[in-house]
């Protein structure tokens, strides 16, 4: 596959750019080679500077559920444009998308918009210790709730993939009053609550943990979790930045049936666009300054174009997929990438693990079941890496590192999910 243009410009990013990508995980260093540049994308399809086609795993990490590019969402941002792409004032698209989130969200009485997941995340937390006047917060190990100091404890996402999961540049004090657990671990938790009484602000939780691979939470340990955060007098934090409106119409939290105290967004309710936005229970948001104690501010949040991107996805989920009912497809076709991944692993003869949620997936080349990161570094990284080239080379394209969830859109369809498994048979053999 020709790459000569993606190389050019990979060498001319490495002069101004650090690592020459914006994110880190974008470099390819968990895979080796080079980044490809892309300039355009359409549907399940990306196409690169080159001209190459590849069937699109990544979806943007996530946002693109409906595909790219989708019309319903490009005509909602021209049509936002022409008004202005800025206000910091606020705007009607605000309260449209904060009534539809609180609609399809039980759980959210009150929501307040950010830019960032990141920044959702960071405001959760503070909101959480605001409220519960206490400081210290539990997380899980290879759990990834964005680039904010006291949270980057053995994260996941890129960190885990870089091999560094702690950064530098970050204080002791700051993460001092994080404390971390094994995920699907029930004596763990109960361990920190009996040795941290009366100390615990909450829970922040990836309920369905994207950013180490994927797995899923035991039978209960959601349940659990809730349970104990209430009788603990702690909030639980679902970071649905990831799982939010993709899981479900109401998230993972639909998915389980649990009912958290405050939740994170982002990715889908932006459209494509960056956004993010935490809610939760009414008295809990009224801390938010103006009305209490918490500050938090941001003068994109709410933005105008984002909001309209936003607005169609959700809008378009909603039932109103020209497919018919988004999830019920989304179901569908991960159900058959996963039969058809499983079946091609057997017939090969590599062991792999497949573990999968509705249109979120991961294969790690393990035999043994992944249910946390410590499972997940079973992983043969070294085949992964052949396997991702290979899929690439035959114009699929899948998360550069073993530690990341692909995506599924509705764009996706039955014929392309059939000749990536094809794709995928052949490579296997290889390797």
């Amino acid at each position: 596959m020709n790459r000569t243009q993606s190389e050019s410009l990979f060498a001319e990013a490495l002069k101004y750019i650090p690592g020459g990508v914006n994110s880190p995980v974008r470099a390819f260093r968990a895979v080796g080679g080079n980044p490809f540049f892309v300039n355009r994308a359409g549907g399940s399809k990306i196409w690169d500077v080159d001209g190459n086609e590849l069937i699109d795993y990544v979806c943007t990490w996530g946002p693109a559920i409906l595909g790219h590019a989708h019309p319903k969402i490009i005509s909602a941002v021209k049509t936002a444009a022409e008004f202005g792409t800025s206000f910091g004032i606020p705007n009607p698209l605000e309260v449209t998308m904060a009534k539809m989130i609180c609609e399809r969200v039980p759980s959210v009485k009150k929501i307040r918009m950010t830019s960032s997941g990141t920044e959702a995340c960071m405001s959760a937390i503070r909101l959480a210790r605001g409220f519960t006047r206490r400081d210290k917060i539990i997380k899980f190990d290879g759990c990834y709730h964005g680039h904010v100091d006291s949270l980057l404890v053995r994260a996941g996402s890129g960190a885990l993939t870089f091999g560094h999961p702690d950064s530098a540049g970050v204080p002791a004090a700051f993460t001092s009053h994080t404390i971390v657990a094994p995920y699907n671990d029930f004596e763990a938790i109960k361990n920190i609550f009996a040795a941290n009484k009366n100390e615990i602000a909450g829970i922040i939780v990836e309920p369905v943990p994207g950013n180490a691979g994927l797995y899923l939470p035991q039978p209960g340990y959601l349940e659990f979790l809730s349970e104990i955060t209430k009788s603990h007098g702690a909030l639980l934090i679902f970071d649905e930045v990831m799982t939010g409106f993709r899981l479900a119409r109401g998230g993972a939290q639909e998915r389980f049936g649990i009912t958290p105290d405050l939740s994170t967004f982002g990715k889908v309710i932006g459209g494509g666009l960056p956004v993010g936005a935490f809610g939760g229970r009414a008295e809990i948001m009224d801390y938010l300054a103006p009305l209490g104690p918490v500050y938090q501010a941001g003068t994109l949040s709410g933005n105008p174009i984002a909001m309209a991107a936003g607005i169609a996805n959700l809008d378009e989920l909603n039932g109103n997929a020209e497919s018919g009912n988004a999830y019920a497809l989304l179901e569908e076709r991960g159900a058959q990438l996963e039969a058809g991944m499983k079946d091609a692993a057997k017939s090969a003869g590599v062991p792999v693990t497949f573990n999968r949620c509705g249109s979120m997936f991961c294969g790690y080349f393990t035999g043994v079941p992944v249910h946390n990161v410590a499972d997940a570094m079973h992983s043969d990284r070294e085949r992964f890496k052949k396997f991702f080239h290979g899929m690439l080379d035959a114009g699929v394209y899948l998360a550069p590192s073993q530690f990341e969830a692909g995506f599924i859109s509705t764009a996706h369809t039955a014929v392309e999910i059939e000749q990536t498994v094809r794709v995928a048979a052949r490579v296997l053999r290889t390797l």
